[in-house]
C-alpha cells in the first residue's frame, strides 16, 4: 500500500510541476506580447510610432499629461522646453522628447502632437488607446485617474502625478525628475547621461 502511494504522489507532483512549467511559459509569452504590443503609439498624421524602436538609439524624455490639463502639463513642458533651449545641437540630437496624453478620448494624435510642438518643435505628441497607454504608464509609476466635473464643459479632468521619465531606447528606465518650476534639474538629468 505504501507503495502505491508514493506512486501516486510521484504522479501528482510530477504532472503539477509539469503544469506548472507550462504555464509560467505561457504568462511569459503573453507578457511579452503585451510589452511590445504597449509601445506602438499614433503620431501625427496617424503613423505608427514605436516608442522603443531601437534604431533609434537617443534616450526618450516622455512626460505623461493630456492637453485640458489646466496647470501642471503647460508648465511642465513649458520647464522642458527652457531646458531644451539651454542645450547645445549635439545634447539636443541625443534625447527625444515626448509628450503622452493620458486622455486619448479627446487627445486624438494630431490634437496631442500640435498641443506638444506649441511648447518646442523637437517634442513629439503621441496617443494611443488606454489599452496601450495604461499598462506603460504603470510599468513607470504614473498614477492617473478620470474624475467627472459634474457642472463643467470640459465634463472630466485627468488627475495625474508629474514626472519626466528618462528612458533607453529598449524601454528601461534611467531616471526621473519630478514636476519642477525651474529646468535646472532637467538639464543636468540631460548632461548626466553623457
Amino acid at each position: 500500500m505504501n507503495k502505491n502511494w508514493s506512486l501516486i504522489l510521484v504522479v501528482a507532483f510530477s504532472l503539477g510541476f509539469g503544469l506548472k512549467l507550462y504555464f509560467d511559459n505561457n504568462q511569459a509569452q503573453t507578457a511579452n506580447n503585451q510589452t511590445e504590443n504597449t509601445s506602438v503609439f499614433q503620431g501625427t498624421n496617424q503613423k505608427n510610432v514605436d516608442l522603443f524602436d531601437e534604431t533609434d538609439p537617443r534616450v526618450r524624455v516622455v512626460y505623461f499629461g493630456f492637453t485640458h490639463c489646466p496647470d501642471v502639463c503647460p508648465t511642465s513642458l513649458a520647464m522642458l522646453s527652457a531646458a531644451l533651449n539651454q542645450l547645445d545641437t549635439t545634447q539636443q540630437d541625443k534625447i527625444r522628447p515626448i509628450f503622452i496624453t493620458l486622455d486619448p478620448e479627446r487627445d486624438i494624435a494630431s490634437k496631442a502632437h500640435e498641443y506638444a510642438q506649441y511648447f518646442h518643435p523637437k517634442l513629439e505628441g503621441l496617443s494611443a488607446e488606454l489599452e496601450i497607454t495604461k499598462p506603460l504608464a504603470e510599468k513607470y509609476g504614473v498614477v492617473f485617474k478620470r474624475t467627472e466635473l459634474k457642472e463643467s464643459k470640459l465634463a472630466y479632468t485627468i488627475d495625474h502625478n508629474s514626472y519626466f521619465y528618462f528612458l533607453q531606447p529598449n524601454g528601461e528606465l534611467i531616471t526621473k525628475v519630478p514636476h519642477t518650476l525651474n529646468p535646472a534639474p532637467i538639464v543636468l538629468a540631460i548632461e548626466n547621461l553623457e
